[in-house]
C-alpha cells in the first residue's frame, strides 16, 4: 500500500503525538499539584496542558504546510488566553503565582519544537520540566537552608563552568604553544567542583563523623591540607580518628590522580595505574589497620574550616598550572622526551594535578606514556614523602607513629615499583 493511501501520515501524526505526550507529562504533575483545589478554581490541569502541547505541534505543522502567517493567528490567540487566565487567577486569589503561566508557555514551546520535527528534544524537555516541578518542596527547602556564602559559591561556579568554559578556544597558544585555554580552565572547574562537592558532603554528613568526612573530602581536593590540619590535632592529643583521617586522605588522593588522568590524559592512565595502583591498595589496607587499632576511632568530630568556594585560590591554581605547562613544553622543545619527563616531575612536586594537566597539554607523542607515567608516579611519591615529613615534624614521632607508618607503607611499595620501571626502561 502506498503512503498516499494510508489512513494517516506519519510525518504529521508523530509530531502531533510528541506534542500531546509532552503536554500530558507536564499536565499530570500540574493536575496532581492542584488536586486539592475546589473544582472550578483550578487554572489548568491535565487536559489543558495536553491540549496546549498538542496545539503547539499543530501550529508548527500549519506553519510548514500552509503559511507562518496563518499559524500565527491561533498561536497569538492561545498566548492571549494564557495571559488572560493568569491575570484572572491573580485577581481572584490576590496573589500572583506565575509558575502555571510560565509552565504553560514552556509546554507550548515544547509543542512547537515537536511540530518542527524535534520530537525527542520536546519529550525530553517535558520530562525534565516535570521533574523540576515535582521537586518543588525539596528545592524550596534547599533554598531556605542555603547561606549567603553558599549562594555566592553556586553563582561563581555557574559562571566558571557555564558562562566562561564553553566560550574558551580549544587550541594551543603562547610560547611553545604551551597553553590551551579550554583545558586549563576545565581543570579549574574540576578542582572548584571538588571543593563545592566536598563542602556539601560535609554538611550532609554533619560533625559527628566529621573527621572521616573531612579526610574523604580533602583527599579529593587537597590531601596535603588535610594532613597538616589533622597532624596539628594529633600533636594536641585530641580524641578522634586523626591518624585514620590522614591515611584515608592520601588513599583517596591515589584514586583522584588516576581519575584525573582518565578525564584529561587517558593515554597515561594504564602505565600510571601499574605504578601507583598497588600502592593505592596498600594505602586503603593501611587505613583499615589504622582504624582498627586507633584507640578512639569514633572520637571528636572534625570540620572543614573553609568557605565552599573562593575565587583567589582558583586563580592561583590556574597560574601554577600555566607555569607548569610552559615548563614542560620548554623542556620538551629544548631537551626532547627526557627533558619533558623531568619537567613533569619538577612541576608535579609542587602539585600532582598541575603535572597531569601539563602532560595533557603537550602535543601527542611529545613525551611517551611510560616516561610520563614514571614522572607522574615520582611526583606522587614526592608528595607522599612531603606529607610524611609534615606529620612527623608537626606531631612528633610518638603521636604520629600510626599515621607515619600508614603513609610510609604505600610510599615504599610505590618507590619499589618506580625503581623496577626505571631498570626496565633505562637498563
Amino acid at each position: 500500500m502506498s503512503s498516499q493511501s494510508m489512513p494517516f501520515d506519519l510525518e504529521l501524526t508523530l509530531p502531533l503525538l510528541a506534542g500531546l505526550v509532552a503536554g500530558l507529562l507536564i499536565g499530570i504533575e500540574r493536575g496532581w499539584n492542584q488536586r486539592d483545589q475546589v473544582r472550578g478554581m483550578r487554572v489548568a490541569g491535565i487536559r489543558t496542558f495536553t491540549l496546549i502541547g498538542t496545539m503547539g505541534a499543530l501550529v508548527s505543522l500549519v506553519a510548514q504546510a500552509i503559511s507562518p502567517v496563518v499559524a500565527a493567528v491561533p498561536l497569538t490567540g492561545l498566548v492571549v488566553v494564557l495571559v488572560a487566565m493568569f491575570l484572572k487567577d491573580a485577581g481572584r486569589t490576590g496573589s500572583r503565582d506565575a509558575t502555571t503561566m510560565v509552565v504553560a508557555l514552556v509546554t507550548l514551546a515544547l509543542g512547537l519544537m515537536a511540530g518542527a520535527g524535534h520530537m525527542a528534544i520536546a519529550v525530553a524537555g517535558a520530562a525534565l520540566t516535570t521533574f523540576v516541578l515535582a521537586l518543588r518542596r525539596q528545592l524550596h527547602g534547599l533554598v531556605r537552608a542555603l547561606s549567603g556564602d553558599e549562594v555566592q559559591a553556586i553563582a561563581r561556579f555557574a559562571v566558571l563552568s557555564l558562562a566562561v568554559l564553553p566560550f574558551l578556544p580549544d587550541a594551543q597558544y603562547g610560547p611553545y604553544d604551551a597553553w590551551n585555554p579550554f583545558r586549563l580552565w576545565l581543570v579549574v572547574v574540576l578542582i572548584t567542583g571538588f571543593s563545592i562537592a566536598g563542602y556539601v558532603a560535609n554538611r550532609v554528613v554533619g560533625e559527628k563523623r566529621g573527621t572521616i568526612a573531612t579526610a574523604l573530602i580533602g583527599g579529593a581536593y587537597s590531601s596535603t591540607a588535610v594532613t597538616a590540619a589533622l597532624a596539628t590535632r594529633l600533636k594536641a592529643e585530641e580524641s578522634g580518628p586523626f591518624a585514620t583521617g590522614i591515611a584515608l586522605a592520601s588513599a583517596v588522593m591515589y584514586v583522584r590522580v588516576i581519575l584525573l588522568t582518565v578525564v584529561i590524559a587517558p593515554v597515561v592512565t594504564w602505565p600510571l595505574v601499574r605504578l601507583i595502583g598497588p600502592a593505592a591498595l596498600v594505602a586503603f589496607a593501611a587505613v583499615a589497620v589504622t582504624w582498627r587499632h586507633e584507640e578512639e576511632g569514633r572520637g571528636a568530630a572534625g570540620q572543614l574550616a573553609r568557605k565552599p568556594f573562593e575565587f583567589l585560590p582558583a586563580l592561583i591554581f590556574l597560574a601554577a598550572v600555566a607555569a607548569a605547562s610552559l615548563l614542560v613544553a620548554w623542556a620538551e622543545a629544548e631537551y626532547g622526551e627526557a627533558g619533558g619527563g623531568l619537567s613533569l616531575f619538577i612541576a608535579g612536586s609542587f602539585d600532582v594535578d598541575a603535572a597531569i594537566v601539563a602532560f595533557s597539554a603537550l602535543p601527542p607523542g611529545a613525551v611517551g606514556a611510560p616516561i610520563a607515567a614514571l614522572a607522574l608516579a615520582g611526583t606522587v611519591a614526592v608528595n607522599m614523602a612531603f606529607k610524611t615529613g609534615i606529620v612527623v615534624t608537626t606531631a612528633g614521632w610518638q603521636a604520629a607513629r600510626a599515621a607515619t607508618l600508614a603513609l610510609l607503607s604505600s610510599t615504599i611499595v610505590m618507590l619499589l615499583l618506580i625503581g623496577w620501571e626505571m631498570v626496565v626502561l633505562f637498563g
